[in-house]
């Protein structure tokens, strides 16, 4: 049994061995050997792993190629590896480059391809022997306006991978990689130390670093860098200002992550890191901003970068959770603190030193701009660290995964009340912990999807009281607006949409949907709600932002805002936009998933609930233009704009039932349902469009109301009318006072018994 496992995993090992040189010569096709190795007529055999191509002129080596996403973190502005063949001399100089794949959006959508290349191709030439021995700086790309992060990867995966292959050892000796150390200590986190300090230790020990960056500094750093188009543009303001005052901890380690985010925030994220992930804290005050905006344009946080050794990462949206301070006493109040997490794609050792660096940019002209750079070190105080000794057999046959597991040891994930020898707790899947963490807001909303379940299934007794049905219509709406929407974040979105469709298509993964609970307790409630009543569940009752809406449509009619209903024609007409907007990102996501997510914005949920509209003025600008509309248009952005609400009114159709009454007299001759429907989704032939309904019961509420719906009216006027001549006063042939109730529900006294009068009507 061990040697059939064995042999699979011996498979299995020479499978992904092969698929990284099948890859290489795959783009190896797409370049001539003489375009990266000048005089090079052929390529030899593939070598080593990651597969390096050696380069010869006759019998005589040139050089190598090797494919730059083998050696280094190449992820580009579309969150997909930008694919580049490099050439390298045996001496480590660089020798040529060739794009061969990339799927970014920016170079793709208007800036040439041709600038791009002109900018990273200045490194061809560069000697890197100097470079890994320290004797001179890394070499640096010219930055292309609008496209930013796409030359700072590029130039930055060349230069890290050559940096790599050059101290591997292979370039000399044709793919020879130097003799194993002798087994050295590992060194870990120890976890056993978890107090709670003040601010001022933890800068004084180093648990805190700081970069503080002048107004001199900046302008003397673009003076050393040469660009005299850069240095005439100085930074305005006295020498000593402070241009940036930066602050970095690693918050995976307990007592700075306890110090710095209290226990609650420790808790939280300890159940969100998978084992030997980590957490930073980054701050900043000063003119300078070390976020930027390109975040909120593309989800890359450009300006900063985290580098350990050769390798380099930069965070996305998607590692960034925003905080408003920090829990350590004496801390200051900073205008930018951010919490990243590591992506699991770099391994950070937090033992050994590492460096988050800073880039500075200046524009030179309308379309250039240059940038220099500040180092902010990082090393791990050694009171935080244990040291222990590898046994030899250990250090020797462990494989490279192996030994980096098990010197990166993760923060202590342990919930509280269980002792650390607890059987199954590292072996316990990330997305039960988290569930295990959030309980209170899982139960909170358990139970308010519970409430609406009720509501849904007991509407006809609930609406016939119509005072009472408005009042728990609207608590329920706040409810969803300020909980789930402003507190918990929970805002669906068109993007939850396109990354299922994507993860179909790429590889589906439970795990990555179950690490977010109430995301997925509400895509769970409104799978179901699908079957029952449509789309009307999510968009009338569970969408923080269409609560927004209509909560302000309240008090816009509160207070005497003139309503537009438009003509029926072009309100029919305008439906189709939102089916249009999501067909586009739907058909954009095959393409690039990270290029429709930013088309996404399209939707003002993540500058009006998810960032509470701290967000830059555009944005800001853009979901108040929507807000504002809705005052006079109820639901405009659900009417005709949201793309969410398209997605989920496609499969609605194939709802079970019809939970929605309807009189024979609705749309000929009645109008009211459809003159009062607050989204006009009724048809004036008098049927609802399930298409359109957002299921607030308006109609439902005329429905059973005999004093608003016509057909109602009938009703009670007859049954009064069978009550008033049964009535024993009727009966009693004229002796006494005689009463009837008339239309208006006032009762009259009739006349003696003989006397004629004209009838009631």
């Amino acid at each position: 049994m061990l040697g059939f496992v064995l042999a699979i995993l011996g498979e299995v090992a020479a499978l992904n061995e092969a698929h990284a040189a099948s890859r290489l010569s795959e783009y190896l096709t797409k370049a001539e050997p003489g375009q990266l190795i000048p005089g090079a007529d052929r390529l030899g055999p593939l070598q080593g792993d990651p597969a390096i191509a050696p380069a010869y002129r006759g019998d005589d080596l040139l050089g190598f190629v090797y494919l730059n996403s083998d050696f280094a973190n190449a992820t580009g502005y579309s969150g997909k590896p930008i694919q580049l063949l490099v050439g390298i001399s045996p001496k480590g100089v660089l020798t040529g480059l060739k794009l061969v794949e990339h799927k970014e959006p920016i170079v793709l959508v208007g800036i040439p391809e041709k600038r791009i290349l002109e900018a990273v191709n200045k490194l061809i030439g560069t000697d890197m022997d100097p470079v890994v021995r320290g004797a001179a700086p890394a070499p640096q790309v010219d930055i292309v306006s609008g496209a930013t992060v796409t030359v700072l990867v590029m130039g930055d995966s060349i230069v890290r991978s050559a940096t790599k292959l050059i101290k591997s050892g292979r370039l000399g000796t044709q793919g020879s990689a130097p003799a194993g150390a002798a087994p050295r200590a590992t060194k870990a986190i120890d976890q056993s130390k978890s107090e709670i300090r003040d601010w001022e230790s933890l800068v004084g020990d180093g648990s805190v670093r700081r970069l503080t960056v002048s107004v001199a500094d900046v302008n003397q750093a673009f003076e050393k860098s040469g660009n005299a188009a850069a240095t005439a543009r100085p930074e305005d303001g006295e020498p000593d200002d402070t241009f940036i005052d930066l602050y970095v901890a690693d918050v995976a380690v307990p007592t700075v992550g306890r110090s710095l985010l209290g226990d609650d925030g420790y808790n939280r994220l300890t159940a969100r890191l998978k084992p030997g992930q980590q957490a930073l804290v980054v701050a900043g005050s000063g003119r300078y901003s070390f976020k930027g905006a390109a975040y909120v344009r593309g989800g890359i946080f450009d300006r900063i970068e985290l580098i350990q050794e050769t390798n380099s990462v930069r965070f996305r949206d998607r590692d960034h959770t925003r905080l408003g301070s920090l829990a350590a006493e004496g801390a200051p109040d900073f205008p930018e603190i951010a919490l990243f997490v590591v992506p699991t794609e770099f391994t950070l050792d937090p033992t050994e030193p590492w460096v988050l660096q800073l880039l500075v940019q200046r524009v030179v002209g309308s379309r250039d701009k240059a940038w220099v750079t500040f180092d902010l070190g990082y090393a791990l105080p050694e009171a935080y660290v244990k040291r222990e000794p590898a046994p030899p057999a250990q250090a020797s046959q462990a494989s490279p995964p192996q030994a980096s597991a098990a010197k990166k040891p993760g923060p202590s994930s342990i919930p509280a009340g269980e002792s650390a020898g607890t059987s199954g707790s590292e072996d316990e899947p990330l997305w039960m912990k988290i569930w295990r963490g959030d309980t209170v807001k899982i139960g909170t909303t358990v139970l308010a999807l519970g409430a609406l379940t009720l509501i849904f299934f007991f509407q006809n007794q609930l609406v016939g009281r119509p005072k009472v049905y408005t009042r728990v219509r609207r608590a329920y709406l706040l409810f969803i607006l300020v909980w789930l929407g402003w507190y918990a974040n929970a805002q669906l979105s068109v993007v939850n949409v396109l990354t299922f469709a994507n993860s179909l298509l790429t590889g589906f993964s439970w795990e990555y949907f179950l690490s977010a609970p109430l995301i997925f307790l509400l895509w769970c409630s409104i799978a179901a709600g699908l079957l029952f009543w449509g789309r009307g569940p999510f968009c009338g009752w569970l969408c923080p932002f269409g609560a927004l809406q209509e909560l302000l449509n309240n008090l816009a009619q509160a207070v005497k805002i003139p309503q537009y209903r438009l003509p029926w024609g072009l309100h029919e007409r305008l439906w189709p936009i939102k089916y249009i907007i999501f067909l586009g990102l739907f058909g954009m996501s095959l393409y690039s998933t990270a290029f429709a997510e930013q088309l996404a914005e399209v939707e003002p949920f993540k500058t009006a609930i998810v960032l509470k509209f701290a967000r830059e003025w555009p944005f800001v600008i853009y979901a108040l233009t929507l807000l504002s509309a809705g005052l006079f248009v109820e639901r405009f952005f659900c009417r005709y704009m949201c793309p969410l609400g398209a997605a989920l009114a496609i499969p609605g159709r194939v709802r079970m039932f019809e939970w929605l009454r309807r009189w024979p007299e609705c749309g000929s001759p009645c109008q009211r349902c459809a003159n009062e429907c607050p989204v006009q989704a009724i048809h004036p032939e008098g049927h609802i469009n399930v298409n359109e309904c957002i299921y607030c019961m308006h109609c439902q509420e005329l429905y059973f109301d005999d004093h608003r719906c016509p057909h109602m009216i009938q009703v009670r006027l007859k049954r009064e009318k069978r009550q008033a001549l049964s009535s024993p006063s009727m009966r009693s042939g004229g002796k006494g006072p005689n009463t009837v109730i008339t239309a208006g529900g006032k009762p009259i006294p009739l006349p003696p018994a003989g006397t004629v009068t004209p009838p009631v009507t």
